[in-house]
C-alpha cells in the first residue's frame, strides 16, 4: 500500500488560488518603496525584465523550447503590451494618487470582465454558480472598502486614481484573451509569459525613449528589496501559477484571485499604513469566501 500523498488536481488549483493570492495581495504595498524616486516606466521595466531573464532561464533549465511560431509571437506581444505594459504603468500611476488597497480592490473586477469578455467575444458559456461566485466576490470587495471609500475624501486626483486601477483590470482582462489564444496553439507557460514579459519591457521602454524617462535605479535596501520581491514572487512565481490555473482550470476560476487578494491587501494596509477600517470588512470577507466556494465547486462548461 503506498504511502504516498497525491493531491487532487482541485487541491492543487485551490492550493495556487492561495499561494497566488497572499503573493499578489502584498505586492500592491511592495510597489509603494518603488516610487518617489525612481520613474514608474523605470521601475516596471526593471522589474519585468529580471522576471523575463529569469524565466527564459527556467525555460531552458527545465528543457522547454523558448521558440515560438508567429501566431504564437502575436499572442506573446499583445499579452504583454497589455497586461504587462498598459496594466502596470497604470497601476504604478494609480498607486501614487489612492492607497494600495484600493487599487487592489479595483482588480476584483476581473472576475466578472473575463466571464463577459469571454462570453461575448468566443460565446463560451459559464455555468450559473460561477456566475454567482464572481458577483459574490465583486460585491464582497465592494463591501469591504465601500465604507471607507465613501468616507473619504478622494478628491479628483483620487478619483482619477480610481478611473486608472479600473482601465489597468481591463488591461489585464484582454491581455488574458491573448494568452489564453496562444496557450491553445500550444504556448507552454514559462516561455510563453517570458516573451509576453519582454514584450512589455521593449513597448514600455519605447514609450520610455519617446517621452524622456530617466533610466536610473534607487540602491537603497528598501528599493533593491522590493524590485526582487516582485520580480520574482510577484511576477515569476505568482503570473506562473496564475496562468498555469487558467490554462488547466480556466480564466474565470484564476482571475477569482483578483477577489482575494484584496482582502489580503486590505489587512496588510491595516498593519503597515496604519489603515482603519469597519464591521463591512467581515461582512465583505464572507461574501468573498462564499463566492470562491461557489465558483471551485461549479461544474465546468464543455
Amino acid at each position: 500500500m503506498s504511502l504516498i500523498f497525491k493531491p487532487s488536481p482541485m487541491a492543487v488549483a485551490v492550493a495556487s488560488v492561495v499561494v497566488c493570492a497572499l503573493i499578489w495581495g502584498t505586492t500592491w504595498y511592495a510597489i509603494t518603496f518603488q516610487l518617489g524616486v525612481v520613474d514608474p516606466i523605470a521601475s516596471i521595466v526593471w522589474r519585468f525584465g529580471l522576471a523575463s531573464i529569469v524565466l527564459f532561464a527556467m525555460a531552458k533549465a527545465t528543457g522547454q523550447s523558448i521558440r515560438l511560431s508567429r501566431f504564437q509571437h502575436l499572442c506573446a506581444s499583445a499579452q504583454g503590451i497589455l497586461a504587462f505594459g498598459a496594466s502596470y504603468a497604470l497601476v504604478y500611476e494609480a498607486e501614487m494618487r489612492v492607497a494600495s488597497a484600493i487599487v487592489a480592490v479595483a482588480f476584483a473586477s476581473m472576475a466578472l470582465m473575463n466571464l463577459i469578455m469571454f462570453r461575448v467575444v468566443e460565446r463560451q458559456t459559464a455555468a450559473r454558480p460561477v456566475w454567482i461566485g464572481a458577483g459574490l466576490g465583486a460585491v464582497g470587495v465592494v463591501v469591504i472598502s465601500g465604507g471607507e471609500l465613501i468616507g473619504a475624501d478622494l478628491g479628483p486626483v483620487g478619483m482619477v486614481g480610481i478611473a486608472m486601477a479600473l482601465g489597468a483590470s481591463v488591461a489585464s482582462t484582454a491581455g488574458n484573451y491573448f494568452a489564453w489564444k496562444g496557450q491553445g496553439r500550444g504556448t507552454n507557460v514559462l516561455p510563453g509569459t517570458a516573451w509576453a514579459m519582454a514584450y512589455g519591457v521593449a513597448g514600455l521602454g519605447l514609450i520610455g525613449l519617446l517621452t524622456g524617462v530617466h533610466w536610473t535605479i534607487d540602491l537603497s535596501p528598501a528599493y533593491i528589496g522590493s524590485l526582487l520581491y516582485l520580480s520574482i514572487f510577484g511576477s515569476v512565481v505568482a503570473f506562473g501559477l496564475y496562468l498555469n490555473l487558467g490554462r488547466s482550470h480556466g480564466y474565470t476560476l484564476a482571475s477569482y484571485i483578483g477577489a482575494l487578494t484584496p482582502v489580503i491587501a486590505t489587512v496588510i494596509s491595516l498593519v503597515f499604513e496604519g489603515a482603519r477600517f469597519q464591521w463591512t470588512a467581515l461582512a465583505g470577507l464572507i461574501l468573498v469566501i462564499a463566492g470562491q466556494v461557489f465558483v471551485i465547486r461549479a461544474p465546468k462548461a464543455p
